[in-house]
């Protein structure tokens, strides 16, 4: 296990977890639910997002043996059938307004095993979920070639128009019917939002009007494929051609190496209809120049063109060097869609060199960074702040409706909160306007401790602002409750002075700082009083309200202190 999981660090990849699905369920669900669940070794391998052609075992293993120079990268072919043998997908103008894309390809005399099938239905369903954005922009659809006759056509029709009977299912049913009955089918109901409002619902029909699928949602029973299937049928529809293409080169790329002829795909020809025809699957290979001094550059290492030369080749990019010496040329192989600029070819020759092998050196430029003065100011005040006795402590950023708002006697329209469109939890509605409902939300949660209660936090708020390119601004605001038997209004004004004796603010009208009444929804009248420094309104302190107190579900009286310290920078 030690050893592959260094290989998959070398590769790029990272070995997540050994476990067994005895393991998984355990965890998730105790001991008793995973009893009759398997103990085979598993490998969860962490994959990037770029590289679709190590989604499955197949083109994993090929990945590393290729890097272990065990074998050489194979060479994948395109075999055209002779002119009238091939099978074609005629593709009608009816298709334009729900999924107007479709490539198409056939794996002739395939062998798979029960392990080779169930790896060839998961790499369907991850590219499903990766690539194809959920089947969004593309949906695949295999077929056992042998239980229909070509040529194809995709079309599309009215969902009263179209009957099958859908994969795993015992009866016929129409389109509409079929949509009603994955409304509660955990797997394929995330896909019917895709087609369901559409006039018409896309289908593939063979020529003796066997439906062989009805995408995005869900394949024909009539041509399902099975451990004994020969000869398959892809194909893969869509609204984005350039990923279906990547898609099918994937699939034929990975599996054909179960073909009687190894590596080789059978190709077949896509109709227009405008009447022009493309040859599917496209297996294009192609050639970028590089110059070796700027892979090294880039990497910060200095090897000869002819050993990056051949650390490319150990990452399926079969690369040789050309012009005197001064120039690799890389042929980048259908199966790497990833590779769309220079750098992505620099990267894989960082990753073959070994990230841990390249030398730490200095930065050529020196410099020192500053402190940003307003979290220097930050974190002066929080030290002076836990000498004076206070805890710190540290709330969300976001909160509900209730807090900033009713919660406090405000309606939420005059806090000027930012909305969140899509909140996950009525816990993160808004962001807050002010700290005091996160450092009560606080005292909530930890009454059990011994009295008195002394908090402060010193963080960001957000308020809209229409005169910013966003829309909102931040102010950094420092707040303090008191939470006793007794109110403590002098403790929390004692705070109040002894933070603008640390910022060096007389209590002066004119040059420092001065308290005056006021009143404040969520302070008990006659007990708040607003803080003047330097003529502007910078805060209000005072002994809260008792029904604020008890909406917070708190129980003794508390006093708060807030204010904005962004203008003592």
């Amino acid at each position: 296990d030690e050893e592959f999981n260094d290989l998959c660090f070398e590769f790029g990849l990272e070995l997540d977890e050994v476990t067994s699905e005895k393991d998984i369920i355990s965890k998730e669900k105790g001991e008793e639910k995973a009893k009759g669940a398997s103990d085979t070794v598993l490998y969860k391998i962490e994959v990037p997002a770029n590289r679709y052609d190590l989604l499955c075992l197949e083109g994993l293993v090929r990945g590393l043996q290729v890097f272990k120079e065990r074998i050489n990268l194979p060479r994948y072919e395109k075999i055209i059938p002779a002119q009238g043998e091939g099978q074609r997908l005629i593709i009608t103008e009816q298709t334009v307004h729900v999924r107007p894309h479709a490539v198409a390809a056939v794996l002739r005399n395939i062998t798979f095993t029960k392990e080779r099938y169930n790896s060839f239905i998961d790499l369907q369903e991850k590219l499903h979920q990766n690539i194809c954005r959920k089947r969004a922009l593309v949906a695949i659809g295999t077929h056992d070639l042998d239980t229909i006759s070509g040529p194809f056509t995709y079309t599309a029709k009215a969902p009263s128009e179209i009957k099958f009977k859908p994969l795993n299912q015992s009866q016929e049913y129409t389109a509409s019917q079929i949509m009603d009955l994955y409304r509660t089918d955990s797997h394929l109901r995330h896909y019917l939002h895709l087609i369901e409002n559409k006039p018409l619902y896309p289908v593939i029909y063979d020529s003796n009007g066997v439906v062989l699928s009805m995408p995005p949602i869900i394949n024909g029973d009539h041509t399902k494929i099975s451990v004994n299937t020969r000869n398959v049928f892809i194909e893969c529809t869509g609204t984005d051609i350039t990923k279906a293409k990547i898609v099918l080169d994937i699939i034929v790329t990975m599996f054909s190496e179960y073909c009687e002829k190894p590596f080789s795909v059978e190709a077949a020809e896509v109709v227009y209809p405008n009447g022009k025809t493309h040859i599917y699957p496209e297996l294009a290979y192609r050639k970028e120049k590089v110059k070796p001094e700027l892979i090294n550059k880039k990497i910060g290492i200095s090897e000869t063109p002819s050993s990056l030369a051949k650390l490319l080749t150990r990452m399926c990019l079969k690369s040789h060097v050309v012009g005197n010496g001064n120039s690799l040329e890389i042929e980048i192989p259908p199966t790497r869609a990833d590779i769309i600029h220079a750098c992505d070819i620099i990267e894989d020759a960082a990753i073959a060199y070994g990230y841990n092998n390249i030398q730490m050196t200095l930065p050529k430029t020196y410099t020192i960074a500053n402190q940003l003065p307003l979290n220097k100011l930050t974190e002066l005040l929080r030290l002076d702040l836990a000498a004076a006795g206070f805890t710190e402590a540290l709330s969300f950023a976001l909160c509900s409706q209730e807090d900033v708002a009713d919660k406090l006697g405000m309606d939420i329209s005059a806090t000027k909160a930012v909305r969140i469109a899509n909140p996950k939890t009525a816990e993160f509605q808004v962001a807050r306007t002010t700290l005091l409902p996160g450092l009560l939300k606080t005292i909530a949660a930890n009454r059990k401790m011994p009295l008195p209660l002394k908090l402060f936090e010193i963080s960001d708020i957000v308020v809209k602002d229409p005169n910013t390119d966003v829309g909102a601004r931040n102010y950094r605001h420092f707040c303090a409750v008191y939470y006793n038997k007794s109110p403590g209004f002098e403790i929390i004004h004692g705070l109040l002075d002894r933070v603008m004796q640390l910022l060096e603010v007389p209590p002066d009208e004119e040059k420092g700082y001065t308290i005056k009444a006021t009143e404040g929804s969520a302070f008990f009248p006659g007990r708040c009083a607003e803080i003047f420094a330097r003529g502007q309104s910078i805060g209000k302190l005072g002994v809260l309200h008792p029904d604020v107190i008890t909406k917070f579900e708190l129980t003794m009286p508390c006093s708060a202190l807030e204010i904005n310290i962004e203008p003592f920078v």
